[in-house]
């Protein structure tokens, strides 16, 4: 088993978390697990990103290649296009819909969600609307960590445990609204199925 993960979002939506609750669950599973340092958390709303490398046998580089990620998850749709070029040729996009707007002009949303599902199978998820429904709109980190479990290789139940134990410190009532938010991503992703994989244009890269 071998998961390479590019995590991505701006400064200040809770990339940490998301990371840590993944790599947590990996090594509850007895897998080896590499994650390199988080870039751009020093300016909130700046773009900040996370290399986490998942897999059964040892792992010797902290770094994602450009072109061999088997997924993008994203906390911002621009952000999930600024990183494509590390995705592999079928690897898989999880990208919530809200926008962060930090860059001016910002470019049209639903073009920038166009683009990414022309490259990809892209899974584009309204992680604010589940955050909410949730119960606290700081959860959509844990919206997406759930929206892309069925695609890291790893049991549900090990992922929860991880947020459990991620949040235990601040109380039961945050600890059960981000499970709950977890499951709503979850079902949202389950709910659509794997769905047709469009893949990148020939001569794109696909680097080991």
């Amino acid at each position: 088993m071998k998961r390479d993960i590019i995590l991505t979002g701006v400064g200040g939506q809770g990339l940490l978390s998301l990371a840590a609750v993944l790599g947590e669950a990996a090594l509850r599973c007895g897998l080896h697990v590499k994650q390199a340092e988080v870039h751009g958390m020093a300016q909130r709303g700046g773009s900040v990103q996370s290399h986490l490398r998942i897999s059964s046998e040892t792992i010797h580089s902290d770094l994602v290649e450009e072109g061999s990620a088997d997924l993008l998850v994203s906390l911002e749709p621009m952000e999930a296009l600024r990183h494509l070029p590390y995705l592999a040729s079928d690897g898989t996009i999880v990208t919530a819909i809200a926008s962060v707007e930090n860059v001016a002009p910002y470019p049209d949303v639903d073009a920038v969600l166009d683009a990414l599902r022309a490259c990809a199978s892209t899974h584009a998820v309204d992680a604010d609307a589940l955050a909410k429904e949730a119960g606290s709109p700081r959860s959509t980190n844990m919206v997406l960590a759930g929206a892309c479990a069925q695609f890291v290789d790893m049991p549900s139940a090990s992922l929860e445990e991880a947020v459990r134990r991620l949040f235990a410190a601040k109380g039961a009532g945050v600890v059960d609204i981000n499970l709950k938010a977890f499951r709503l991503g979850l079902a949202e992703t389950q709910r659509r199925g794997a769905g047709p994989s469009v893949r990148r244009a020939k001569g794109a890269s696909n680097a080991p």
